[in-house]
C-alpha cells in the first residue's frame, strides 16, 4: 500500500469512527457511543430459561427494555414459549444466537474456523425461521454463540444484512453463568463489585453488557436476583437503558 493509498484508509477509518463513535473488534460493534450515558443490558440464551420470569417482571418493575438474544433451540423449546412471548409482549429486542449454539473459531487459534461458510448461513438461517415461528420477523443484529468469532464470521453475517455484535468487555458479568466446578467461577457478589468497580474507574458509557437469561442448576448463585439492585445503582448515577437497536442507531 502506498503512501496516498494509506492516507486514504486513514481518513476513512476516522470518518467511520466519527460517525458513530462505536468500538469495534474483528468486525463486531462492542461499544456504542462512550460520550452518551447509555447501556444496553444484553441477555442470551440456549439450554436454560430459569430467570426469565425474574428477569422479565425486574426490567418491567424498572420501567426499562433489554436485548434477548436466543438459539433457535431456545426458540424452539416448548417450555421457553411463553417467556419469548413475555418478553416480546413487554417490548423488548429478540434476536439471533445461531441455532445450535456453533463454535465458530478454536479458542486458542481465532483465525481457525471451526465451520464452513454455508455451515455459518445454513444454521443462522435455521435460527430466523425459529424465531419467525414465534412472531420475531425483524432483527438485524446478531450475537454469536459462546460470544466467540473472528473477521470470516463477521464478514458472512455482514453479507446476509445483518451486524455483528458482542458484549463490552472489562467487567465480570459474562461469568454469570460458571457453576462452582469451573476454574473461572465467579460469584454473584464477584460480578457485581466487578461491574460498579469497573463504573467507578472507567464508566460504562455505551456498554453492552451481556448477562444470561438462565443458567445451569449447579449454580445456585442466581446473579439475576441481583439485577433489580444493579439497575437502580446505575440509574442513580445517570445512565439510561435502550435496547441493542437504540443503542446502536
Amino acid at each position: 500500500m502506498d503512501g496516498t493509498a494509506s492516507l486514504i484508509y486513514l481518513l476513512a477509518a476516522l470518518e467511520n469512527k466519527n460517525a458513530n463513535n462505536y468500538t469495534y473488534n474483528h468486525g463486531a460493534v462492542i461499544r456504542a457511543d462512550a460520550t452518551q450515558k447509555n447501556i444496553a443490558l444484553v441477555f442470551t440464551g440456549h439450554e436454560f430459561a430459569d430467570g426469565g420470569n425474574r428477569i422479565a417482571k425486574t426490567l418491567q418493575q424498572q420501567n426499562i427494555k433489554a436485548s434477548f438474544f436466543f438459539t433457535g433451540d431456545f426458540y424452539n423449546n416448548p417450555s421457553f414459549k411463553k417467556i419469548i412471548a413475555r418478553l416480546k409482549s413487554d417490548g423488548h429486542y429478540l434476536g439471533a444466537h445461531s441455532n445450535k449454539h456453533l463454535l465458530y473459531a478454536d479458542w486458542n487459534k481465532r483465525d481457525s474456523l471451526l465451520v464452513t461458510k454455508q455451515e455459518f448461513i445454513n444454521d443462522l438461517e435455521q435460527n430466523y425461521v425459529a424465531m419467525k415461528k414465534n412472531g420475531v420477523i425483524k432483527a438485524d443484529y446478531f450475537l454469536p454463540a459462546y460470544e466467540w468469532y473472528n473477521d470470516s464470521i463477521a464478514a458472512w453475517t455482514k453479507e446476509m444484512n445483518l451486524q455483528l455484535i458482542n458484549f463490552t468487555p472489562g467487567t465480570k458479568s459474562n461469568a454469570d453463568y460458571t457453576t462452582p466446578d469451573m476454574k473461572n467461577y465467579r460469584s454473584s457478589d464477584e460480578i457485581y463489585n466487578s461491574i460498579m468497580e469497573y463504573e467507578t474507574k472507567n464508566g460504562l458509557n455505551g456498554f453492552i453488557l451481556l448477562l444470561h437469561a438462565g443458567t445451569d442448576p449447579k449454580r445456585t448463585d442466581k446473579f439475576y436476583y441481583k439485577l433489580d439492585t444493579l439497575v437502580q445503582a446505575l440509574k442513580q448515577k445517570g445512565y439510561s437503558f435502550k435496547r441493542v437497536d437504540e443503542l446502536l442507531r
